[in-house]
């Protein structure tokens, strides 16, 4: 499934009619398709976040959201734990991983697995 955030409303992208056609949209649709079935499960969404500035895959875990988000340019990808509620210093989300863009799309879907994985983010 695909999610839009848009000024603070979110909706549901349909299909091949409304989804953005990006190419950050296709590679974060093309890593989503790599993703082992335990990863699928805890329900990894598509996201186009517009006012976060980024598109990424998103799994409900058993501790909150956690988001890889796919770069623009040279910048890594990114693995960031999202916070139901600022913490003490204020921070929403906290960044738990990067790693280069040198992996194909099934070595990205394989590491995020695999950390999700290992941390016990995993139900």
């Amino acid at each position: 499934m695909e999610i839009q955030i848009s000024d603070g409303i979110v909706r549901r992208v349909h299909g091949g009619k409304d989804a953005p056609m990006t190419g950050l949209a296709i590679q974060a649709r093309t890593v989503a398709n790599f993703l082992p079935l335990l990863v699928q499960r805890v329900g990894a969404n598509i996201v186009h976040n517009s006012d976060a500035n980024y598109t990424g895959i998103r799994f409900d875990t058993k501790v909150g959201p956690v988001v890889l988000e796919i770069p623009t340019g040279d910048r890594p990808y990114r693995l960031v734990h999202e916070l139901p509620e600022p913490d003490k210093n204020g921070r929403t989300e906290v960044e738990m991983r990067r790693f280069p863009q040198i992996y194909k799309p099934q070595g990205i879907a394989h590491i995020t697995a695999e950390f999700l994985r290992s941390r016990g983010f995993l139900k």
